[in-house]
């Protein structure tokens, strides 16, 4: 019998985080689950430690280039989706997305659409962060709230959609490949009418490794929210 429950997970070059992730997600989350890994070509031996994992509710889909983690995510939903899953969790590699919030995530998404986290409803949730990092994530969400009068962390990667209730088409609406999907899903679902309940979380810092985001994925993510802008003025208003 299939689970209800996928696990979307998408890498590019975690090679030292597989094992620990699975292992927390094992450890704290007790429902039948299956698991999905996006790669996008690794080059530091993290699809051949994924590829090697013999067991039964783990897959993963190679991709032969890097083609955004905003990409990763629709291919993933796509999956999820085709192969009926009730529930699918979106959720990062490197250790910042803890799974002790898995379970309060789909129970929440029993009573609503999709479940996000908050990074900004817990006090110094980012407290082990870089001033940068805080900076631009704090800036992009005071910034969203600003042009569009949505109070949600729409940003983050952490998130759990109900199947049963969200069309598949209105989450691809988001033609973003990048970091802005996450932003881009969230508002265009949201201007939808669904309902989107929030969780707040701590966020730690990552198991190991740096991150993938580069100073133009910020400059990207910056204009980009400002073409969701018009385009959200021009189709919703």
């Amino acid at each position: 019998m299939r689970s209800k429950y996928l696990i979307l997970i998408p890498t590019y070059n975690e090679k030292k985080n597989i094992n620990l992730i699975l292992g927390k997600i094992n450890k704290k989350f007790n429902q039948k689950h299956d698991i999905l890994f996006i790669d996008d070509n690794s080059n530091d031996g993290t699809k051949e430690i994924i590829n090697g994992i013999n067991t039964k509710n783990i897959s993963v889909i190679n991709r032969k280039q890097k083609l955004g983690v905003g990409s990763a995510h629709k291919v993933g939903i796509i999956y999820g989706y085709k192969k009926k899953y009730d529930y699918i969790i979106t959720m990062d590699c490197d250790g910042t997305h803890d799974p002790k919030y898995l379970k309060k995530m789909v129970e929440l998404s029993k009573k609503c659409d999709l479940v996000i986290t908050n990074r900004f409803r817990s006090k110094n949730s980012l407290k082990n962060w870089n001033f940068f990092r805080k900076f631009i994530t704090t800036f992009r969400y005071k910034f969203i709230k600003f042009l569009l009068n949505i109070d949600l962390d729409s940003s983050g990667a952490f998130r759990c959609y109900n199947t049963k209730k969200i069309n598949l088409t209105d989450i691809l609406l988001s033609k973003n490949n990048s970091y802005s999907f996450f932003s881009e899903s969230i508002i265009l679902l949201s201007l939808k009418k669904y309902k989107i309940s929030e969780i707040p979380v701590i966020l730690p810092k990552r198991f190991s490794g740096s991150s993938k985001m580069k100073l133009t994925d910020l400059i990207n993510g910056f204009f980009y929210t400002i073409f969701i802008f018009i385009k959200v003025k021009i189709f919703f208003y």
